[in-house]
């Protein structure tokens, strides 16, 4: 069975810019390269989860996600950091437009991706972690079974004081890796 960190994007990975789609407008959150590395040392592998309702508000499409995905995971393993899949949820229940105007299991804090994930990798979520930096993230994780964390990057220092106590807080990637290995 696998360890996996699932990781948030917007916010966790990178810097959270308003339904970011572009390569030229990413950038990474401190200590992202570092953090990743730190917790791959420790037997994890990653796939990332993230919510895109940009797609169902049409402000970019499906494509130019997938797009922008692939780069980031390029530059990733460019730093010897593999990430297994990128899975996302285009919908969204008030804002969405035609097909993406719908209720899902697969929109944060639903489960769905993570459950998926879990079925296709043989995932042990005893051993595994949801990494975010807004409420959905931490309870996508708990509704499937893994250990949330928080990260203070994004939103995340916005929420601290709602979260702190029921998960554990690290200020970036870095010091996940060290909450991980506490907790191991």
């Amino acid at each position: 069975m696998k360890k996996i960190v699932f990781l948030d994007r917007d916010g966790t990975i990178n810097v959270e810019k308003s339904y970011l789609h572009r390569w030229e407008d990413f950038e990474f959150e401190k200590n992202v390269i570092d953090g990743l590395k730190a917790i791959k040392e420790l037997g994890y592998e990653f796939i990332v989860v993230t919510n895109q309702s940009g797609i169902a508000r049409g402000y970019y499409t499906e494509e130019d996600l997938i797009k922008l995905n692939a780069s980031m995971v390029k530059e990733l393993n460019n730093h010897g950091i593999d990430i297994l899949e990128c899975y996302y949820c285009p919908h969204h229940i008030e804002k969405g437009i035609g097909i993406y105007k719908k209720e899902c299991e697969c929109r944060k804090p639903n489960p769905g991706m993570l459950k998926d994930a879990i079925k296709k990798y043989d995932i042990d979520i005893d051993s595994s972690f949801m990494i975010g930096d807004k409420g959905s993230d931490l309870e996508a994780g708990e509704n499937a079974g893994v250990q949330s964390i928080l990260v203070k990057t994004g939103y995340g220092n916005k929420i601290v004081d709602k979260y702190e106590g029921k998960y554990p807080v690290a200020e970036d990637l870095l010091e996940v890796a060290k909450i991980i290995k506490k907790l191991i």
